[in-house]
């Protein structure tokens, strides 16, 4: 009997579709590339000579020596990474680029654990420090900031290229001339969406194909009397203006950022290629940082117990480490776990067209999940 094409793929549909098989490389764990770290400045003569700083990790080779990289935090006083080597030789490229925008006044350093797994599942990580919105610089207020996130990220994507296509430059070889991705945490997970919707005066960079936002302020269309400015969130028409694939990440214990922001945003989006919302129960707003790591360093390390940190200027630090890393929270390595893997994979899939990470944007996956809710279309 000969059976059409046809109803062997509907065939397969049916029968085969339960047994997908998780890719080679686990999205919940490294990659097969080394990790490599450097940073240097760039300046935008276009802004007033606007200077940030900007730190990169990238797949490295395996086989280069190079010194473990230190997280200045205190200057060059910081912890030291398990898993970066600084400066280290590159791997073949080219590779997928993406930027990471950090939360409100915070630290470009502020999700090392995330930039090193992207780095050695194949990507170009680029993370800005957001002068006048930053731990070091707190300068600007909330409109300024605003709308100083969307060109940062743009002038980044094209220094970036411009080192990749210098000869002779550490990066020589290492972007491919792609889409670029954006993710970021809090007002850096606006930023990402800014970056695909506009934002604050600012236009959507047509090089953005895929955005991770996570724990973002969403509400944009909702009145509220502390709202501190119409940039505070985006409009239905902006996010309906969104036409690329969309990863909505946050906490449900998150009380900064209530995680109905990924609900508003999961509907508003009606124009997007793909939209998947990851709601990880019971994480706060700072499970998606690197807080328990800096705090653990502060009294580990150096020896200041955090009734001492205000003498570090780290006094900010210390409701956020008290809620996120005591005994009786969540475990910020699940939430690390998660957090991980669902933005791996979304790359993965999005950006380096591997279809095999399907296999974790998928509710049947999600089921397995005890922590998590997933919704996706």
């Amino acid at each position: 009997m000969r059976i059409s094409s046809a109803w062997l793929v509907l065939f397969c549909l049916v029968a085969c579709g339960d047994d997908a098989a998780p890719p080679p490389e686990a999205a919940d764990a490294l990659g097969v590339a080394a990790v490599g770290h450097t940073s240097f400045e760039v300046v935008d003569a276009e802004r007033d000579d606007r200077t940030l700083r900007v730190e990169v990790w990238y797949p490295a080779d395996v086989t280069a020596e190079a010194e473990p990289t230190v997280y200045g935090l205190l200057g060059p006083i910081g912890p030291t990474s398990a898993i970066a080597r600084e400066d280290a030789a590159p791997a073949p490229g080219p590779h997928p680029l993406l930027i990471f925008s950090h939360g409100y006044g915070g630290i470009a350093l502020q999700s090392t654990e995330l930039m090193e797994a992207l780095a050695s599942h194949g990507f170009v990580v680029a993370a800005p420090e957001h002068t006048g919105n930053a731990q070091s610089s707190p300068t600007d207020d909330f409109d300024t900031a605003a709308a100083n996130r969307v060109p940062d990220v743009a002038l980044v994507i094209d220094r970036m290229r411009a080192r990749g296509a210098r000869a002779g430059d550490l990066l020589e070889g290492s972007l491919d001339a792609g889409g670029v991705g954006v993710l970021g945490h809090s007002f850096g997970g606006m930023t990402a969406m800014g970056s695909a919707a506009g934002w604050a005066g600012a236009a959507a960079d047509p090089r953005v194909t895929a955005i991770a936002p996570i724990s973002a302020v969403i509400d944009g269309d909702l009145q509220r009397d502390d709202r501190p400015s119409p940039n505070a969130g985006f409009t239905g028409d902006q996010l309906a203006s969104v036409r690329l694939p969309v990863l909505l990440v946050g906490g449900t214990e998150d009380e900064s950022v209530p995680i109905e922001n990924n609900a508003i945003a999961y509907l508003g989006l009606t124009g997007a290629e793909a939209v998947f919302r990851v709601d990880i129960v019971g994480a706060n707003h700072t499970h998606f940082a690197n807080v328990c790591t800096i705090g653990d360093y502060l009294i580990e390390d150096l020896g200041f117990d955090p009734e001492r940190w205000d003498l570090l200027g780290a006094e900010a630090l210390l409701a956020p480490y008290a809620a996120t890393c005591a005994e009786d929270a969540f475990p910020i390595s699940e939430a690390t776990r998660l957090q991980n893997l669902y933005v791996v994979a979304f790359f993965r899939r999005h950006l380096r067209d591997e279809m095999a990470y399907d296999y974790y944007l998928d509710g049947s996956y999600a089921a397995s999940e005890p922590n998590v809710r997933f919704e996706a279309r």
